[in-house]
């Protein structure tokens, strides 16, 4: 299959296109920089030049493929709700020019702030909120009405790169900034990680067997504490470990305050039925207590 992959030189796109040669497929990979270019010179993909900007390399991209995968989003949470935007036209681009073909469409999600202290599950949409601006699936979903073989994969905090850990990663800049890693309350609050490794391979089955309108939870662990991930964070960088009362989330995490102390566990166990997709990758702790993982 001839796959157009948004983000296939980014941290999760290197491996999913890895996975996609590995497995036959080829790859057609958008990039917007020289740097994008050669790396995906060097994975061995087609490369199409453009950005989640320019809509007509977008459109002429998911034209001329058998399929899509949306991996791209710029995330600048300083901007998060003009990103949101720029993310859903760059969706509606492509499901313009997919309409009605019956081609798979593979749009990028997340398992967070859907239904905060309850386990998410794949069965549980997501509703509009002015507070999430980031639209993606139900952007995306929206062409299972039109012809298209549209799903939505939804990431929790993924690893497996020295340095990368979702969302993970910011909170190590904040500690260097701050000069302490900081969790709110007692820290117990749950966030479902997965290896990257474990989520290319599922952005493949969900390529060749997902089904129109699925919804896949890329999770390998359905919820590790924050305390944890903190004390992790701590011992990298050398700095105190600190605890902050809910009100003072706002002063110490900035435009991540939204996600500072919300539990958001998430199950894959109805994507692992329905495409026997297993996740082994090593666990969050595990990985990036590794020595060197976050250098100091």
């Amino acid at each position: 299959m001839r796959v157009f992959v948004t983000g296939a030189a980014g941290f999760i796109g290197v491996e999913t296109t890895k996975e996609l040669i590995a497995h036959g497929h080829q790859v057609v990979g958008l990039a917007r920089s020289e740097q994008n270019v050669g790396t995906l010179e060097k994975l061995g993909a087609e490369v199409h030049r453009g950005s989640l900007q320019d809509l007509e390399s977008l459109k002429s991209g998911a034209r001329n493929s058998d399929g899509v995968i949306h991996l791209a989003f710029i995330h600048d949470f300083s901007k998060f709700a003009e990103n949101g935007a720029i993310d859903k036209t760059a969706i509606e681009a492509m499901g313009d020019v997919l309409a009605g073909t019956n081609k798979p469409f593979i749009v990028t999600s997340g398992t967070g702030l859907i239904a905060p202290g309850v386990v998410i599950t794949e069965d549980m949409r997501r509703e509009s909120s002015p507070h999430v601006p980031r639209v993606s699936e139900q952007a995306g979903l929206a062409y299972a009405q039109r012809g298209v073989r549209a799903m939505a994969i939804r990431l929790p905090q993924v690893h497996g790169a020295d340095g990368k850990a979702g969302l993970i990663t910011y909170l190590v800049e904040l500690a260097r900034q701050k000069g302490a890693a900081a969790y709110v309350g007692e820290g117990a609050e749950r966030w479902a990680a997965a290896h990257r490794q474990d989520v290319a391979r599922l952005y493949r089955l969900v390529l060749e067997k997902g089904a129109a309108d699925g919804i896949y939870h890329a999770v390998g662990e359905e919820g590790v504490p924050m305390r944890q991930v903190i004390e992790v964070i701590g011992r990298a960088l050398n700095v105190p470990v600190v605890s902050i009362k809910k009100e003072e989330a706002g002063d110490y995490y900035g435009p991540l305050a939204m996600f500072a102390g919300l539990d958001m566990p998430a199950s894959s166990a109805l994507t692992q039925q329905r495409l026997g997709w297993t996740p082994t990758g090593i666990g969050l702790i595990a990985d990036i207590g590794r020595p060197g993982y976050f250098k100091a």
